[in-house]
Formats: structure tokens, sequence, C-alpha cells
């Protein structure tokens, strides 16, 4: 059941190990959300340098979240078996000699085999990182250690494009791929100075018929929705993927029920309050991260604006999440998350009038206001889903957040970005782009308002679950 006595028992301070398990997941945190954002801005750069087209060097940011999702669902048992230590420093070892590998790559077919090396790093880096700071808090400690550990999250989509825009206009691409080395080798020296290398146990017999359906699940669903993307509508290819998708994971669904010991527990979602708060990830998931794609294009399309002034442009989205940090865990999870989706459906509604002249002023001060509502809204869903469970099941439940937090983002990416392309597609002037960006908020507002219905029955489970006094 949900910890409720979280918002009225004091915190007790970090211990030592909890804050060096925190410091070093923090590097990998850092590393995966940044590498995810800041080759977006690098596509045009690699298209003209390897002189492809950009469909082709779209594959270079699709190869990697196809690596990324088929690794997640294994951590958990690769966890058990060889340690999280051990585990953790073998993702950041295979992302950063994934990063020179790119780095050094003399044409796109390498380049994309070398996002693939640094995804498997990548999708390993999250889960792994969680499972160690995880067994060394209390619930009561854990929603200000993921208010810590959401700082890379949160800055990752203001930071990257600004980084990425100024690393490849003074240096070039490869910059952006050299960066991740100096980190990675300093992440894995702080593991083996401040974390304790223990060996794996018992992890039970390896379940391949789980991992082949739920790779083949996840990567379905990822692919498809990156060319549904890509194509900006349905294609052959994005239809295929999404159906092999979602049949693959019905599939793992059913041995998983039937199976002693699957690959990943989906038993957990017994729990009403995991459920609700899983649910709640999913969806502000997509609600989030589907809406910040919008206005970096909106301010490189309408209003002309380069990358590296786009980024910083968008920065006061970060800022405001930043300044939700307090307060994520001073409630309950379920209230919070509520209020939080809440303000960020409020501070989506000016974005519904966008012109080709709105005030920098008025979007920065909005922007602000939906970065607290990210913060409050994504972070004490997270928190709830983690104290809703025994610690021993967070190796089972950590894949599975993780996997519905960047499947959701993907979704309400991949709809915003078809539902944008339809409306500039006949669009000449800026105006009418305008317009085009503001009707697409439409459907951000419709995604978000959806995405508060788990919320509220996160707390209402919340409040049902709460002791009597």
């Amino acid at each position: 059941m949900t910890d409720a006595t979280t918002e009225s028992t004091p915190v007790e301070p970090f211990s030592p190990g909890l804050r060096r398990a925190i410091g070093v997941v923090m590097i990998g945190a850092s590393l995966s959300f940044l590498d995810t954002t800041i080759v977006n801005v690098a596509v045009h750069s690699l298209a003209h340098d390897l002189h492809a087209g950009l469909d082709s060097v779209q594959w270079v940011v699709t190869a990697y979240l196809l690596a990324l999702a088929a690794v997640i669902p294994v951590t958990g048992w690769a966890t058990r078996r060889v340690g999280a230590a051990r585990l953790y420093v073998a993702a950041l070892a295979v992302f950063t000699v994934g990063s020179v590998l790119c780095a050094c790559s003399p044409n796109l077919g390498t380049l994309i085999a070398a996002r693939a090396v640094q995804g498997i790093g990548g999708g390993a880096i999250m889960p792994v990182g969680t499972i160690i700071w995880t067994a060394h808090a209390t619930k009561q400690q854990m929603g200000k250690v993921i208010a810590f550990l959401a700082i890379p999250i949160i800055l990752a989509p203001a930071l990257g494009p600004v980084l990425g825009g100024l690393l490849i206009t003074g240096i070039g691409w490869q910059a952006i791929f050299w960066l991740n080395v100096p980190f990675g080798i300093l992440g894995i020296l702080l593991v083996f100075q401040l974390l304790p290398m223990e060996k794996g146990g018992d992890a039970g017999r390896f379940d391949v018929p789980g991992l082949i359906l739920a790779s083949l699940g996840i990567v379905g669903l990822t692919y498809g929705l990156a060319e549904l993307g890509t194509a900006g509508g349905p294609d052959t290819a994005s239809v295929m993927g999404l159906v092999v998708g979602l049949l693959a994971l019905a599939g793992f669904v059913l041995h998983a029920l039937r199976t002693r010991r699957p690959l990943l527990d989906i038993r957990l979602y017994r729990t009403g309050a995991f459920t609700a708060a899983s649910v709640a990830t999913f969806a502000l998931g997509a609600a989030n991260y589907g809406g910040m794609i919008l206005m970096p294009l909106y301010l490189q399309t309408v209003r002309g604006e380069g990358v590296v002034i786009a980024g910083l442009l968008v920065a006061p989205t970060a800022i405001g999440a930043l300044l939700s940090a307090p307060f994520t865990d001073k409630w309950g999870a379920g209230i919070t998350s509520l209020t939080g989706a809440a303000i960020l459906a409020v501070a989506t509604i000016p974005f519904l009038f966008l012109t080709a002249t709105t005030s920098y002023w008025l979007l920065c001060a909005v922007m602000v206001v939906r970065g607290i509502g990210f913060g409050l809204s994504i972070i004490p869903s997270m928190t709830a889903a983690y104290q809703a469970i025994r610690p021993e099941q967070i190796p089972d439940a950590t894949p599975q957040l993780n996997v519905l937090q960047r499947v959701g983002g993907a979704i309400g990416t991949t709809v915003l970005t078809v539902v944008l392309t339809g409306r500039l597609r006949h669009q000449a002037t800026t105006a009418q782009q305008a317009g085009g960006f503001a009707t697409t908020f439409w459907w951000v507002l419709g995604i978000t308002i959806i995405a508060t219905i788990p919320t509220i029955a996160l707390a209402r489970t919340e409040r049902r679950d709460r002791p009597r006094t």
C-alpha cells in the first residue's frame, strides 16, 4: 500500500551511502537523457556531412531508441544475476565505447551501428541506477531523491539543443559524441570509488520467451511510432511495427501470467496504487514530452531563430521545473501529481492563441508555469509507484516504469508531430504557420486533460489507503 504518512512524517537525512549513490547515478542519468536530445539538433549537419537524405539520417535517432527499448526489459534479471554496481559499470562502459565509435564513424552505416551500441548501454543506465539508489533509501526519502534525479530529465530538453547547437557550430557534429567520453569515464571511476561492488546471486532461470516477446513488443512499438513521426502519418512500415508490437506485448502478458518467474512481473499491477501511479507516469510522459517538442519548432520555423537561441528561449521550462522541486514531496504524491497536471493544462491555454508576433516575454513566463506543472506532475507519480511496492519488487518495477515513461513520451511526440505536419503542409505565410502551431496545441491540451484522469485515480487510491487516525 502507498505510504501515506510521507506528507506528515519528517524525512530523515540522507545516509552517506545514499548520497554517494545519488552522485554516481546523476552522472549516468545526465548522459542518458542529454544524449537523447542533443543528437536531434545534429540531423541536418549529419545529412550534409555524410551526404545522405534526412530519411536515412533519421535512423541515427531511431537506432538508439530501438536498442534502448530492447535492453530495458533485461535489466531487472541482469541486476539480480551480476549485481547492480557491476552492471552499472558495464552500462556506462558500453555507452562510452559507443560514443567513441559514433565520433569516429566515417559513414552513415557505421554511425547507425555505433548508435545501436550506445543505446544498449544507455538503455540500462537509468533502470540499474534506480535500483542502486533505492537500495539505500527509505520510502519517505524517495520523493526527495527522485526530485534530485529528475534534474537531468528536466534540463535535457532545454540544454540539449543549446549545447548541441554550440558544439556543432563551433567544432562539428563529432563533438556531441566526444562530450560523453570524459563523463562516462568519470562515472565508471566514481562507481569503483564510491559504491560497493557486490556480487550477484540466484536470479532464477532466464526467461527467454519473455525476453523475445517483451523486446519485440517494445521495439515494435518504438519503431512504429518513430516511423509514424518520420513519415508524417501512417504508412506500411509504421502500421506493421505497431501491430507486431501490440501482438507481442499481448503475448508477453499471457506468458508472464503463466510463468512462475517471468522476465517482468506484471502481477505488480494487482496493487491499485502502483497501477494508478504507472498509468499516470505513462500519460504524463505523453503530455509533457509531447508538448516540449513544439515550442523549439515554433521558434525556428515561424520566428526564424537559430537552434542556440531557440534552446535558450525554451530554458524557462527547466527553470519552472526546478522551482517546483522543493514541493514535490511536501504533500501526498497523488494530490501533488493532480495539482501539477492541472497547472500544466492551464499553462497550455495561452499557446492556443500563438501568432507570428507573440511576445517572447509572455512565452517565457508561461513556460515557467508549464515547467512548474511538469515538475509537480511527473515526479510525484514516479515516487508513488515506488512507495506502493516492497523493496524486493523494485528490480521488476523499475524497467516497467522506464518503458512506460519513454513510450508515453514517444506516443505524445509522434501524435503531435503528425498533427503539426498536417497543419503546416499547405501553410505558406508565417501567420498561417503560427496558426498551425496554435491548432496543434489544442491537441496538447487534450492530451494533458486526459493525463489528469489517472492522477485523479492516484489521489483517490492514496486517500483510500491513508491510515485513519
